[in-house]
């Protein structure tokens, strides 16, 4: 089971049950240090986020009992899910596709859904009222990574829609007065020199992002992208960081959390989950908690994934985590279970 609940233990060694495990590393002083203690008033499925990274270190002898503490972590996670599951009529449930959906590869053109993911997700759009991916690519170009013609598709970090059904995608006219001085920086900055530091550029209508993953001196080729960055703001353009990329855009809102907020705003939809990985994902989940704020949702939960180079403020605004690409079939499965 690849799922952890960040609010609840996971499958770690806490001095509690070093004294339950005779011969435990973690019984002397010089062993990992266990996490902070919850104060008794706090229930379990409150723990904050960051409680489940400090005790992402694991005892041998507690990995035993991997099996029973996978099956709480699920249990809590059911829990998480269960104003979903009770009214997947009245519930949206919102996904990121690159390390969400979709493992993270060196080229980004070559990422793509691992077929077990995109059958279970073909089966949750069948039972919930909604169902998006909300993604930095193009609508057009994420709607074919996924290849289900039944969800919604939010692209360029929300600054276009692609409706189910909808043969072409809208894009926020603020934006698109943008999208020739964006085409314009991308031309120039696309140079011999660029290219023999292999960064690849992403061309992404009204914003364009440069890649260093994978590069053979990726500290060569960031030194290049931080040069681009300087020029892309000498510009007009707004400067954005992801996991190994950057992106320059229109100096005009975009961003996930303004996408997800426009789609639900004439959504009947009671209860919304949003799930992600990386930093540009933080906006989604800040749209969701603002919209259960104002009463427009009564539930939101806000799903992050964890993985090797991950962004830590992930693991903190989290509700809840899931273990990787892997996590979240998981978590989508339990979805449409009985």
């Amino acid at each position: 089971m690849a799922i952890v609940s960040a609010r609840s233990p996971i499958a770690a060694c806490t001095r509690a049950q070093s004294r339950a495990l005779p011969g435990c590393p973690c019984r002397s002083t010089t062993g990992h240090r266990p996490p902070a203690p919850v104060p008794a008033a706090m229930p379990p499925a409150l723990r904050p986020a960051s409680d489940a990274l400090r005790a992402a270190s694991p005892c041998p002898l507690a990995a035993s009992r991997r099996g029973i503490l996978d099956a709480v972590t699920s249990a809590l996670l059911h829990d998480a899910l269960a104003p979903l599951r009770s009214s997947p009529a009245a519930s949206a449930v919102l996904l990121d596709i690159d390390g969400t959906l979709s493992p993270i590869v060196k080229n980004a053109a070559e990422a793509r859904v691992p077929e077990p993911t995109r059958k279970v997700l073909t089966e949750v759009a069948k039972r919930y009222s909604l169902v998006a991916c909300v993604s930095g690519r193009r609508a057009a170009d994420a709607r074919a990574m996924v290849s289900i013609g039944s969800i919604t598709y939010i692209g360029s970090h929300g600054a276009e829609l692609l409706k189910a059904g909808w043969t072409e995608s809208v894009l926020d006219p603020a934006v698109r007065e943008w999208a020739d001085r964006v085409d314009a920086f991308r031309r120039q900055a696309d140079t011999t020199e660029l290219r023999r530091s292999r960064v690849r550029i992403e061309d992404k209508g009204p914003i364009v992002a440069f890649h260093w993953r994978g590069a053979p001196d990726e500290d060569a080729a960031r030194g290049a992208v931080d040069a681009l960055a300087a020029r892309a703001e000498a510009a007009g353009l707004e400067v954005h960081w992801g996991r190994k990329v950057m992106e320059a855009r229109p100096p005009v809102r975009i961003d996930k959390g303004a996408g997800v907020a426009n789609l639900l705003r004439d959504a009947s939809v009671t209860a919304a989950m949003f799930v992600g990985d990386d930093v540009t994902d933080l906006d989604a989940f800040a749209a969701l908690r603002g919209l259960r704020e104002r009463k427009t949702l009564e539930h939101a939960l806000c799903v992050g994934v964890s993985s090797e180079d991950g962004p830590r403020e992930i693991v903190e605004q989290a509700d809840v985590m899931v273990d990787g690409t892997d996590g979240v079939r998981d978590l989508l499965r339990m979805l449409v279970a009985d």
